[in-house]
């Protein structure tokens, strides 16, 4: 393998990790009650 193979495979395993990262920080049951906020908050009226 050439650097720019070694390369690659480094950028395409470090952009994997961070789609990880978002993905389980979006859907662990601690945020779900923040996340799920903004959708009811449009359903509130602006008295």
């Amino acid at each position: 393998m050439d650097l720019a193979s070694i390369l690659y495979l480094g950028v395409t395993f470090g952009l994997f990790a961070i789609f990880a990262a978002i993905v389980f920080r979006t859907y662990r049951r601690k945020n779900k009650d923040r996340n799920e906020s903004a959708k009811y908050s449009m359903l509130d009226d602006d008295e």
